[in-house]
């Protein structure tokens, strides 16, 4: 069953920045801090927030192969990565 669609208006500030309306911020569990993932698609911009509920939703949906990395080393490499891009 599909929800009901519920919109909202938002405006960009001269630095891209945008400030996600209360509500959503609620039923998305973003907090102060939260990161997202950014994704062009064809019917515009993306938003996807990485928060601890999503990531734990999210647990076990991912095999990983044979000898691989743990997914915490694997993940703790990407924030290193995230910040030595930000320190740019």
């Amino acid at each position: 069953m599909k929800m009901p669609t519920k919109t909202d208006s938002i405006r960009f500030t001269t630095r891209g920045q945008v400030v996600i309306p209360l509500w959503l911020r609620k039923e998305y569990h973003i907090e102060d801090g939260t990161r997202a993932i950014v994704t062009s698609t064809p019917e515009g911009i993306l938003v996807k927030p990485v928060t601890r509920w999503a990531i734990e939703r999210a647990c076990g949906l991912l095999k990983r192969k044979p000898g691989a990395k743990p997914l915490a080393e694997e993940w703790a490499e990407h924030k290193r990565q995230e910040r030595a891009l930000e320190e740019r």
